[in-house]
């Protein structure tokens, strides 16, 4: 019987704090898709592809959304003609790199002593994980084109719009009412929100299960003892807790005894790729586009985690909070 109410309420923690910035990504993209320009975006951004992907990687600084809304905004970017390694960029740094986790991470950290160094890092790598992750999938799109796409993300003709002729025979664009645009917004916020939560759902009922499993304690214990292997058992821990950008810097902090490279590991794979990711990327992404962004991800954050704990041992800093938290 505890198992089960442990259960019910490890699933209502996720779903709901999932489920504001579900809606609120939801609307956003009702608004871009009814109010942005078809080729606004290609027309703004650089030609080359370094400098776009890193513009991508920072739009979260216009568009903070946490990763539980990120896929619905991203995914209506892309229709709208933004190339899909911008868009990548975006939904992968997107719920770091934006002033609302930026702050929420300095201040889970604050009375530790190592807020800045905590929250420079996990934006650098953020970054660093996010442009090549967005340079890798530029290189798989050259070669699939629109197949690495469900139908649904699939950017629209960018032709420009036709131009109709009025009774006055006056040549003039369509023109739509404030109530028809507010219903056409309605209409695709509902649509996105009811596509996106079912994989949600499913993905906050496996987060629950796996959470019943996972002892902070152990896990604590554990990486003192083996500093090293603590990296992939945090991007493990990362994976499985589906905790929101904005609230998982709290979690990592009570890691007290924890190597920084460790709790690194958890709080820059975590709003990048955890259960309920995986599955709202099936609505957006085919399997081969979503197998390169996961090992695309992994990779780097293991080996820039590890880079960061070898320097750390380099210049005999500890990694630790200067003084202890109760």
């Amino acid at each position: 019987m505890e198992q089960i109410l442990n259960f019910l309420l490890l699933f209502s923690s996720v779903l709901w704090e999932a489920m504001p910035f579900i809606v609120l990504g939801a609307v956003i993209a009702g608004i871009l898709e009814e109010f942005l320009p078809q080729q606004a975006i290609t027309k703004v951004l650089p030609k080359q592809v370094i400098p776009a992907v890193m513009i991508g990687a920072v739009l979260g600084l216009i568009f903070p959304m946490c990763e539980c809304g990120i896929v619905v905004v991203m995914r209506r970017l892309l229709r709208k003609g933004l190339p899909l390694s911008c868009c990548i960029a975006y939904m992968l740094a997107g719920p770091i790199i934006n002033l609302v986790v930026i702050l929420s991470t300095w201040i889970a950290f604050a009375g530790h002593g190592i807020a800045t160094e905590v929250v420079l890092l996990r934006v650098s790598m953020a970054f660093i994980v996010a442009c090549t992750t967005g340079f890798i999938v530029h290189w798989q799109y050259l070669k699939h084109g629109n197949a690495l796409l469900k139908p649904l993300a699939i950017p629209q003709n960018l032709t420009p719009l036709p131009i109709v002729s009025s009774n006055d025979g006056h040549k003039s664009a369509s023109k739509t009412s404030f109530m028809q645009r507010l219903s056409n917004i309605s209409s695709t916020a509902l649509h996105d929100f009811v596509d996106i939560t079912v994989f949600l759902i499913l993905g906050a009922v496996l987060a629950a299960l796996a959470k019943q499993w996972i002892g902070a304690r152990e896990i604590d214990s554990f990486s003192q003892e083996q500093p090293i292997l603590a990296i992939p058992a945090m991007m493990l821990m990362g994976f499985l807790m589906c905790l929101c950008s904005e609230a998982d810097a709290f979690v990592a902090a009570q890691f007290t005894n924890m190597h920084i490279s460790a709790k690194l590991a958890f709080l820059v794979l975590g709003p990048m790729l955890d259960i309920k990711l995986i599955l709202m990327y099936t609505r957006v992404f085919r399997l081969r586009l979503i197998l390169t962004i996961a090992s695309s991800v992994i990779i780097l954050v293991l080996v820039l985690c590890l880079l960061v704990h070898f320097i750390y041992q380099q210049n005999n800093w500890s990694g630790l909070p200067p003084v202890s938290v109760g």
